[in-house]
């Protein structure tokens, strides 16, 4: 089963940067999408980023930011495009939360897409 693996995460002083990246655990035939998601104590989990790859009918490469996220996150690829990576600056106190990567995600040709979450990983924003 096909599983996403998350690295970075932990904890940053209120301005700094961190950086989350996410890959999956085998080869994949297609992705529509990849992103991160976030969840707080008692909250709903939000979208932070998606980020459209081949299999999608937007515009590849085309980005989708949360609001509270715009011009301080950025989502980026490798050229393999099974690995993205979440650069997070000017991070703030309300930015602390458990991310999740997800993506939509075809294993086997001319099977459906199936959507998959990473294990999650918390960010600490706090002096």
């Amino acid at each position: 089963q096909v599983q996403l693996v998350e690295s970075g995460g932990g904890l940053v002083q209120p301005g700094g940067s961190l950086r989350l990246s996410c890959a999956a655990s085998q080869t994949i035939y297609s992705i529509k999408t990849m992103g991160w998601y976030r969840q707080a104590p008692g909250k709903e989990r939000e979208l932070v980023v998606a980020i459209f790859i081949d299999g999608s009918t937007s515009s590849a490469g085309s980005t989708d930011y949360a609001d509270s996220v715009k011009g301080r996150f950025t989502i980026f690829r490798d050229n393999d495009k099974k690995r993205v990576h979440l650069q997070m600056n000017s991070l703030k106190p309300e930015d602390t939360e458990v991310y999740y990567c997800n993506a939509v995600m075809m294993t086997i040709p001319f099977d459906r897409y199936v959507e998959h979450w990473g294990q999650g990983t918390l960010v600490t924003v706090s002096s």
